[in-house]
């Protein structure tokens, strides 16, 4: 299981960075939401062993999207199983069971999942004072 007792995180006005390595060892969640000090959404890496098979759930109200970090794995979506590997994107409503299935016999999986609910709150971007371009310097621009 995952040992979060000495998660190392830089914290600093308005933010928090950390990595997945300094959040926990083992397997099992590493809770970043917490770790980071989030407070709009929930977010969580799970690590999972070869072969491992989760339990199944729902939810009441959040919705959740995973993303597959590392590794192939199974996600059961009321019954219908899809394959992710790395880069892999799942939506999942709050009403749906899921489970998931680490695919590899000897490598982890890991992934992220956020999940919230009420709605987003649109593309509320602004460029900081004094600057003009949002892609900020391109070499080769003059």
């Amino acid at each position: 299981m995952a040992d979060q007792s000495k998660a190392k995180v830089t914290k600093g006005d308005g933010y928090a960075v950390s990595s997945l390595g300094d959040l926990g060892e083992g397997w099992g969640f590493r809770k970043v939401r917490k770790e980071l000090g989030v407070t709009a959404f929930g977010a969580n890496a799970i690590v999972m062993p070869p072969g491992y098979e989760s339990g199944r759930h729902l939810h009441e109200e959040q919705e959740e999207l995973y993303f597959v970090h590392q590794g192939r794995l199974e996600i059961d979506l009321d019954g219908e199983k899809h394959e992710l590997g790395p880069g892999g994107l799942a939506w999942v409503d709050a009403h749906v069971v899921r489970g998931f299935k680490n695919l590899s016999d000897s490598e982890d999986a890991i992934y992220i999942c956020v999940g919230g609910k009420d709605g987003y709150v649109g593309r509320d971007g602004k460029l900081p004072p004094g600057e003009t371009d949002p892609r900020g310097p391109i070499k080769g621009d003059s």
